[in-house]
C-alpha cells in the first residue's frame, strides 16, 4: 500500500494526485511533439476539474502557469503565454505604506480636520458658511452619540473658534435629537400609546364577552347546560 508520507510533494492540491503524476510523466517524454500534445491534454483536464476558473479572466493563462508550477518548472513545452519562472510566481508584493494620521483632536477624528482646512481655504462666503454649519452639526452629533446628552450651542461655537482660531462661525443653530434609552424600550413594547402587540395578544386571550370564557361563566353558554337559567339540563330534569 502506498502512503502519502512516501509520495512526492503535491504542489497544488486542488488538481489532485493524478494530475501531479500525469505532469511528472509528461516531463519524461522525449519526443517533443508528443510531449506538447500531452501537455495540451493535461490543460484540458485541469480546466475540466476546476470549472470555477472559467469565471476568472484569462483562465487558460492561469492553467498554463499552474502546469509549469506543478512540473517544478522542468516542463519543456511551447506555451501560448509567457512562460513563468520560479522568481516571478513566488515573488512577494511590495509592502504597502500604512497611512499614518495623527489627528489634533482625537474626539472629532481626522476627516473633520480635512473639512475644516478646506473650509478655511474656501473664498466663496456662502460655501464657507455652509462648511461651518456642517462642521458644527457634526460636532454636536458626535458629542450626543458619545455622551448621550445634548450640548449647548455656545460650547460648540467656543470649541470651533478654538480649532479655527475664530475664523469659522455657524449661524444655523444645529438641532440634534437627544438619545434616550427609554425610546428603545417603548418601541419594543409597542409605543407610548399602549397599542403594541403585547396588548393585542392579551385582549385576545382575556377578551370581555366572547371566547372560551363565555362558555364557562356566561349567561347563555356552556354553563347553562350545567344548571343555568334556560339550558337543556333544566328542561330535561
Amino acid at each position: 500500500m502506498e502512503y502519502n508520507t512516501t509520495r512526492n510533494h503535491l504542489t497544488i492540491r486542488e488538481y489532485g494526485r493524478h494530475i501531479q503524476k500525469m505532469v511528472d510523466h509528461i516531463i519524461t517524454i522525449e519526443d517533443r511533439q508528443k510531449r506538447q500534445e500531452q501537455a495540451q491534454v493535461a490543460i484540458e483536464l485541469m480546466g475540466f476539474l476546476n470549472p470555477h476558473l472559467k469565471n476568472v479572466e484569462d483562465f487558460r493563462h492561469k492553467l498554463w502557469d499552474h502546469l509549469f508550477l506543478i512540473s517544478d518548472f522542468k516542463l519543456d513545452v511551447d506555451s501560448p503565454y509567457p512562460i513563468p519562472t520560479r522568481e516571478s510566481l513566488k515573488a512577494k508584493p511590495e509592502r504597502l505604506p500604512y497611512p499614518k494620521r495623527y489627528p489634533r483632536y482625537n474626539h472629532l477624528g481626522k476627516n473633520i480636520e480635512v473639512i475644516i482646512d478646506k473650509a478655511l481655504k474656501e473664498e466663496n462666503p456662502e460655501k464657507k458658511q455652509g462648511f461651518a454649519n456642517a462642521v458644527a452639526y457634526y460636532m454636536k452629533l458626535s458629542y450626543n452619540n458619545w455622551h448621550k446628552e445634548n450640548i449647548h450651542d455656545d460650547a460648540i461655537q467656543a470649541e470651533l473658534s478654538a480649532i479655527t482660531k475664530g475664523e469659522l462661525e455657524f449661524n444655523n443653530r444645529p438641532f440634534v435629537r437627544q438619545y434616550r434609552p427609554s425610546d428603545d424600550f417603548r418601541e419594543n413594547r409597542g409605543g407610548s400609546g399602549g397599542g403594541g402587540k403585547f396588548k393585542k395578544h392579551f385582549q385576545q386571550r382575556s377578551g370581555g364577552g366572547d371566547g372560551r370564557r363565555d362558555n364557562r361563566g356566561g349567561g347563555g353558554g356552556g354553563r347553562d347546560n350545567r344548571g343555568g337559567g334556560g339550558g337543556k339540563f333544566k328542561k330535561r330534569y
